[in-house]
């Protein structure tokens, strides 16, 4: 199923699938934050770090397909699955978004 998803989500998504660190960062604003495995990483350069060892570690694919919006933020729930512990899954991407970036994304199980 597909979904629609606000400019700034699809971006990330987009990236992601690209698997291009630096396009990954591009999505979110400068000072953006990324909750992920109990780490906070903060600022661009430190988000293009996490994908950069992310993508080191394992190989995977997301396919959105619900979204929903709780408390200013929005949740999008994609399928997940890869070469990690427990493929495949369905995560929970909490996006905080300012304009056409993403200010924060938190991934929960």
């Amino acid at each position: 199923m597909t979904i629609r998803l606000p400019r700034a989500i699809e971006a990330y998504f987009d990236a992601d699938r690209s698997g291009e660190p630096n396009a990954v960062a591009a999505a979110f604003t400068e000072n953006g934050i990324v909750k992920d495995k109990g780490e906070i990483h903060t600022g661009r350069e430190a988000i293009r770090e996490w994908m950069v060892e992310a993508g080191q570690l394992y190989t995977y694919t997301m396919e959105p397909f619900l979204i929903s919006t709780e408390n200013g933020k929005t949740q999008v729930t994609a399928h997940v699955v890869g070469t990690f512990p427990g493929s495949p899954i369905d995560l929970r991407f909490f996006f905080v978004l300012a304009g056409d970036k993403v200010a924060e994304l938190e991934i929960t199980v």
